[in-house]
């Protein structure tokens, strides 16, 4: 079956989400980063053509809708080392987060790796390495209400609204953007299109960069990501052809990390808008994936515009966005690691996680997975052995 109305419908609203939803937050976390306008283009560019165009190649080739995008909790996760690490530091972790990304691939291993770790120590801690976003925003609301009030004012609508078709971060960009035209007292912003500026940028490989960067951003592009991005295409019918694509995926994430991009992923917002019911009969929802990535790509050749707005715009307006748009994963967090089985597993490293602090140069969020599974083993061993045996 070719293409179809439902499906062309679901790949505008994917794109809608990755405009409104994902662009958003990948500029405040590289605001929060203290990137530079060419840093922060070469980084968007990467990560959301590489992405689209594999999207094209494997939903093409395969006729079903393979959405592949960058790891939203991998993004949210980099924003939290401001200031642990340099950013030759946190660009080195990127490329070793590809390569052993792209080696477990290769080996098989990726799977049995993530049903060992089990899921809500691992989202206690990214619940808890994330929680500055809420409280920042917060903050950022309480001192400036004019501009971050009237952000947090469109999002709320937004989910009362309750419909995909209204993502509740663009109606939060769209009130935050007229906040700030109706109060910017400096001088006017000139921009123009330009293309984006595409570098390899400086890098350093350390272990504690290993630990605290690269490993974390390979639970969440492949626990998070792939496996549940690939999961749900399977609950649809689709005969997922897994280790080509989580191979695929592995070598994105590489070219991604050679050029300032993180790694790569099945995205799981984009699987549920375009390989659900809605997205049309399902021989045909491949066209909606198409239809994304072609509307992605454009956008992703307006990297260096985009990345202008960054220096300009008020920093309330940016903490906000970056707030909104992980509420969704922080939600989605607390419920998979507090909703279940061992929960004091994810308490533990919940708490760990939310206290920032650093033994042999290695970040808080590492530690919280070991004190986590520490936790489970002490207190809900019973629990963790029938996880491991399989019994969630």
């Amino acid at each position: 079956m070719g293409w179809s109305a439902p499906a062309f419908l679901a790949g505008l609203t994917a794109f809608t989400w990755y405009a409104f939803g994902a662009l958003p937050l990948h500029l405040a976390i590289s605001a929060q980063l203290g990137l530079s306008a060419a840093q922060t283009s070469s980084w968007v560019f990467i990560v959301w053509f590489s992405g689209a165009l594999l999207t094209i190649l494997l939903s093409f080739y395969y006729r079903q809708p393979i959405p592949i995008t960058w790891t939203v909790p991998g993004l949210i996760y980099l924003g939290t080392l401001a200031g642990q690490f340099s950013y030759a530091e946190i660009m080195g972790g990127n490329l070793m987060a590809g390569l052993l990304f792209l080696a477990l691939a290769v080996l098989g291993m990726g799977e049995r790796i993530m049903k060992w770790l089990p899921l809500p120590v691992v989202m206690g801690m990214f619940a808890g390495s994330i929680f500055t976003y809420v409280t920042r925003t917060v903050e950022a609301i309480v001192g400036d209400l004019r501009v971050a009030g009237v952000t947090m004012a469109g999002y709320l609508i937004g989910r009362a609204i309750g419909r995909r078709s209204v993502p509740p971060v663009g109606l939060a960009v769209i009130a935050g953007s007229v906040a700030v035209a109706v109060t910017w007292t400096s001088a006017p912003i000139e921009l123009s299109w330009t293309l984006p500026t595409v570098a390899i940028p400086e890098m350093r490989f350390t272990f504690p960069a290993f630990v605290a960067v690269s490993l974390p951003l390979v639970v969440l592009a492949l626990g998070l990501g792939n496996v549940q991005g690939l999961g749900f295409l399977m609950a649809q019918g689709y005969r997922v052809p897994v280790n080509k694509v989580t191979i695929a995926t592995g070598v994105c994430s590489v070219v991604n990390a050679l050029f300032g991009g993180h790694p790569a992923t099945v995205a799981r917002t984009g699987a549920a808008l375009l390989a659900g019911p809605e997205a049309g009969p399902a021989p045909g929802r491949y066209w909606g994936a198409v239809t994304s990535a072609g509307l992605t790509i454009v956008m992703a050749l307006g990297a260096g515009t985009v990345a202008a707005l960054v220096g300009v715009l008020p920093r309330g307006f940016i903490i906000v966005l970056a707030g909104v748009a992980i509420l969704s994963s922080f939600q989605d967090a607390l419920e998979k690691g507090f909703g279940g089985q061992l929960r004091f597993g994810a308490l533990t490293a919940f708490a760990v996680a939310a206290t920032p602090f650093s033994i042999f140069g290695i970040t808080s969020a590492f530690w919280a997975i070991l004190a986590g599974m520490g936790g489970s083993l002490l207190a809900e061993r019973r629990e963790l052995l029938a996880y491991w045996r399989g019994n969630r």
